[in-house]
């Protein structure tokens, strides 16, 4: 397998898991009932902050999903690998730790 079919099966992977766990966590996310009658107001405010942080988590998947998405329009253009900012090379090491960065170190780091 070359190194380009390899990354883009790696980024795929990737899609593919963080799109299982918004489908997961989606029942986390729905409204949490005001009935006091059968939760307390303690029990409540923590389903409340569950509910919240469940929301945050959703989007911040969605900003993976898109950089996925991107990393991998740049590699059916031949851009993969190079900074979306200043063009040079991006790390080896960098891709593998994160195969859809758009950055390098230095561009990143500003």
């Amino acid at each position: 397998m070359t190194d380009q079919n390899k990354t883009r099966q790696t980024l795929l992977a990737l899609r593919q898991e963080i799109e299982a766990l918004r489908l997961r966590s989606a029942s986390d996310q729905k409204p949490v009932a005001l009935d006091q009658q059968s939760v307390g107001r303690l029990s409540r405010m923590d389903s409340m902050q569950v509910q919240a942080m469940d929301q945050a988590k959703d989007a911040r998947r969605a900003i993976q999903l898109k950089s996925i998405e991107a990393a991998l329009i740049r590699l059916d253009e031949g851009e993969y690998g190079y900074c979306v900012s200043c063009g040079e090379d991006i790390a080896p090491a960098r891709l593998e730790q994160n195969p859809a960065v758009p950055f390098c170190i230095g561009c990143a780091a500003t």
